[in-house]
């Protein structure tokens, strides 16, 4: 009889603690959700200068590494959607700027708290940001010609960057440049990505949850389209038929691999 009663109690506290978790109040309360972007080729971590093999005989080294992520957004268990204000909602990702784990990370903070289940960003800059013009760039736009990510030459942002050389049957240290992006109205790029968290994001005041998202650039050259650089893939910026595969390419390399909620 002892023992059942004591099972009793603990259960009852499970309960009384589990109704208390989801009576939770939390309305006007807010806290700081970090993205933790991690290049990766494959299942090794992206170092620069280091030779990695395509899925064809052609290879690759980069010394640049860069790409626009904006219009982040995240999605509750509930349904409801938390959208970053517009006006700090982009943000240059950049390996060069990586920590000693090589993590470049995306801080968002006055998040409303919420246990939220999936985030979805843009890469690169959508038309209605793009149509505000210089005024309505705000500081976004000294910040991305500081790091070249506007053609010189062209009206536009570039969206990403991918500078280095390649090898093939044919060419050893060839220069590659992988600058994508749209091209005023005429030429859209931008494409949204969603992806669902392993577990729950608990964003509450109190707490620093960090969602780890690793972006496999190898998929870049071999994701939905296997591209060859012999074909003309060494050298993209603004052609029409080149940018779109790169495009489509790039926005299947990331994964929400797992979150921290600290």
């Amino acid at each position: 009889m002892k023992i059942t009663k004591i099972a009793f109690a603990l259960l009852l506290c499970v309960s009384i603690i589990s109704c208390s978790s989801d009576d939770e109040n939390l309305e006007g309360q807010t806290g700081t959700l970090t993205l933790k972007f991690d290049n990766s080729v494959g299942n090794q971590d992206f170092i620069f200068g280091t030779s990695y093999n395509k899925s064809n005989s052609e290879s690759y080294k980069l010394t640049t590494l860069k790409y626009i992520i904006s219009n982040v957004r995240i999605k509750d268990s509930k349904g409801n959607v938390f959208t970053y204000p517009a006006e700090k909602n982009v943000f240059i990702v950049d390996e060069a700027n990586g920590n000693t784990a090589g993590e470049i990370l995306i801080t968002l903070d006055d998040v409303a708290s919420a246990d939220y289940t999936e985030v979805t960003f843009g890469v690169g800059i959508d038309q209605n940001r793009y149509a505000l013009g210089a005024n309505g760039q705000g500081n976004f736009l000294a910040e991305a010609q500081a790091a070249g990510m506007m053609w010189s030459w062209a009206t536009g942002y570039r969206f990403m960057r991918f500078d280095g050389t390649y090898t093939d049957a044919t060419v050893t240290n060839g220069a590659l440049a992988l600058h994508m992006g749209s091209v005023g109205t005429s030429l859209d790029n931008y494409k949204e990505v969603t992806l669902t968290f392993p577990n729950t994001v608990r964003v509450r005041e109190i707490a620093y949850p960090e969602v780890h998202i690793v972006a496999d650039i190898s998929k870049v050259f071999d994701g939905e389209t296997s591209v060859n650089f012999a074909d003309g893939y060494n050298q993209v910026h603004t052609n029409a038929t080149t940018t779109p595969v790169i495009a489509n390419n790039l926005k299947g390399i990331f994964e929400a691999h797992h979150v921290h909620n600290n």
